[in-house]
Formats: structure tokens, sequence, C-alpha cells
């Protein structure tokens, strides 16, 4: 589930869509508004992602922006949906810059069996674990203690088995299912890498993310399930810092 904003630009101001840890504090401000304060400490993953403000580019006074804000959670969107109406005449801050809410509406995700076109808003991030190197044959010159986040130098094969896995893996964890390995993805394209960073408990972090399109002429059940939910969830790792949001083109 979605939950769309319509915001007004208070101010003529410079976007702000590629400073993700500002985006990632409205979020959190109005995830502990709306009765959520834990989920800022919760380890591991965070059920919701959110997305750039669009379109982007600088803003005039007065210009309409938009944000996403998902969940797979519906109750999640819906108290922020309700926070969100409560305090509808109240300035919204992200970062430096101001708005005025004009609207709020809530969106259902959903696939069909087929055709689906997905692409990315955020870039994607993924790390490969150490321990898989030699099975991905990471070059030697890209591996790192620990892991590397996935670039072109490395397989594509290596990109879409660990895509695969940590989309199953966030979804059993949701729903308490025990799917096993699967093959989710059928055709998929490489759009460009984008080097970027992310702040945790103030320090900067550097990471390789990646852009993509990904489609399929039909899918199966569990594919449409587990896809259906990474709509919502993100895809890859880092979503509840703004990586790997996803949008189904119509």
């Amino acid at each position: 589930m979605r939950l769309l904003l319509r915001l007004r630009a208070g101010n003529d101001q410079k976007d702000v869509s590629l400073e993700y840890h500002k985006l990632q504090g409205y979020v959190y401000f109005l995830l502990q508004g709306a009765g959520f304060p834990l989920l800022h400490d919760k380890p591991g993953y965070k059920p919701f992602s959110f997305s750039n403000i669009f379109p982007f580019g600088d803003m005039r006074e007065g210009e309409i922006r938009h944000f996403l804000i998902a969940s797979p959670g519906s109750s999640i969107i819906e108290q922020l949906a309700g926070y969100l109406s409560a305090h509808r005449t109240e300035p919204v801050h992200i970062g430096d810059c101001a708005f005025s809410l004009e609207d709020v509406r809530i969106l259902k995700s959903s696939l069909n069996t087929g055709p689906v076109r997905i692409i990315c808003a955020t870039p994607i991030l993924l790390r490969i674990p150490e321990y898989n190197y030699d099975l991905y044959a990471v070059p030697e010159e890209e591996r790192r203690p620990r892991y590397v986040y996935w670039r072109p130098q490395i397989s594509f094969e290596a990109f879409i088995k660990q895509l695969s896995e940590n989309l199953t893996k966030k979804y059993n964890q949701s729903y308490g299912t025990s799917i096993e390995k699967y093959p989710l993805f059928q055709e998929f394209l490489f759009r460009k890498m984008v080097h970027t960073r992310y702040i945790i408990d103030g320090r900067s972090y550097g990471a390789a993310g990646s852009l993509w399109e990904f489609s399929w002429s039909h899918m199966d059940d569990i594919q449409r399930r587990i896809l259906e939910f990474g709509l919502d969830a993100g895809f890859g790792e880092r979503n509840s810092l703004g990586f790997g949001f996803v949008n189904v083109v119509k």
C-alpha cells in the first residue's frame, strides 16, 4: 500500500530529491507522530520505503511536487494517512524545503499476471557477501573485506540471485512463510551505475547503486505475490534510507 502526498512549494527552493537522509528524517517524523516511534530502532529490515520528491528539479514558489511512502503493512499507511489528515494545515519541512500539504491519497499496489514492467525510481543497493566471492567469480580487484556492493564488473547473475534472495527473505520475515530460493525475474535491463551516499548515526557512507528496468510476459502466483510485496517494501537493501523504490509502468 502507498501514500501519495501532494505538496505545494512554499518558496523558490533547491531540489532535495537526492538528499535521502532529509527525506528519511521527514518519514521518521511522520512515523513517530502516527504511533510508530520504535521503527527507527528496529534492527534489520524495516517495513517501509519512500520515493524521491517528483518531478525532479528546483522549485518555484507555488509549484506542485509529489512524494510517496510505501509499506507492505496497511496499518502503517492508514495511520500515516490519518495523522497527515489531522495535521493537514501544518507546514511541511523536508530539509531546507518548505511545503504546504495539498492532498493525501492512499493507493493500492497491485500486479496482474502480465505483461508487467517495473522501473527503478531510486538506486538499488545490493551487497555481495565475502563468502560468495568465489561462487560469483568476483574479480580480485573488486573484492573487499566482508562485502562489496554490486557493480557492473561483477556478474549480472550475482545481482539477480542476490536480489531474488533479498526479496524472498523479506517476504518470509513479513508473512511467516518459508519460500525457498525462487526464480523471480524474467527479463532485466541494466540502465546505469550511480555512486551515492547514505547517513547512519551521523556518519556518511559511500555506496554503489544501480538503476534497472524489469519486465515479465507472465508471472506465476509466487512471483506476483513477492514482487507485489517488493513494490512497497523496496528492492534490495537500505530501503528505509530511500533506496530501491520501484514503480510499475502502466
